[in-house]
């Protein structure tokens, strides 16, 4: 990674985090359940059987009350755990499911591990992001799970960006292991990139 682009990912990561850290309780609240009505909308445009998705910090855009949703609904949820080899293990999200904090404090299903390739048989995958730019390019934060999940999918699903009305950038910094997404969900649409950028 060269130091200038580094440079920049670290600094708008942070004005990012910064950001949603001065977020109000119930700016937090408010948006979460407008995203959980548009995530509603993003299922039904797809007809979807199966889709994978995260389970939101305090921080994130609330994904629980979606999760709880399409589980209710009879939907396949796989759910990521992280693992120190940077690949990620899924397990199927149930309807009384525990939480545990898992790898870098995030919070993670307790649940049979699926290994990495589990996410191949999903219709569409939800995902975090610190921002998306106008083109779909993507910034995660800095791990790299998602990027090197969604890389090597053969056929890879419709991918769904999880971010902040704010977090819709002109350009984010990235790299060629950087992976672009279909769309963005906000807390007032859905987002739909041109095709190319998948």
């Amino acid at each position: 990674m060269s130091d200038a682009i580094d440079d920049a990912k670290r600094a708008l990561r942070a004005e990012l985090r910064e950001r949603r850290r001065v977020m109000s309780a119930a700016a937090v609240e408010a948006a979460g359940e407008q995203l959980s009505a548009h995530l509603d909308d993003l299922l039904a445009r797809h007809e979807v059987s199966a889709i994978s998705c995260f389970l939101s910090t305090p921080f994130e855009p609330s994904t629980r009350a979606f999760v709880e949703n399409a589980v209710a609904r009879g939907i396949r949820v796989l759910l990521p755990i992280t693992r120190t080899d940077g690949l990620l293990d899924w397990t199927v999200a149930t309807e009384d499911g525990d939480i545990a904090e898992g790898l870098f404090g995030l919070p993670e299903p307790v649940g049979e591990l699926l290994g990495p390739i589990a996410v191949n048989d999903v219709d569409l995958m939800i995902v975090p992001a610190a921002a998306v730019d106008r083109t779909g390019m993507r910034l995660g934060w800095g791990r790299g799970y998602f990027d090197k999940t969604i890389g090597s999918m053969e056929g890879c699903p419709p991918v769904y960006a999880v971010v902040y009305d704010s977090e819709i950038l002109d350009e984010v910094p990235s790299e060629l292991h950087d992976q672009p997404v279909t769309g963005a969900v906000t807390p007032t649409r859905i987002h739909e990139f041109a095709p190319a950028a998948r």
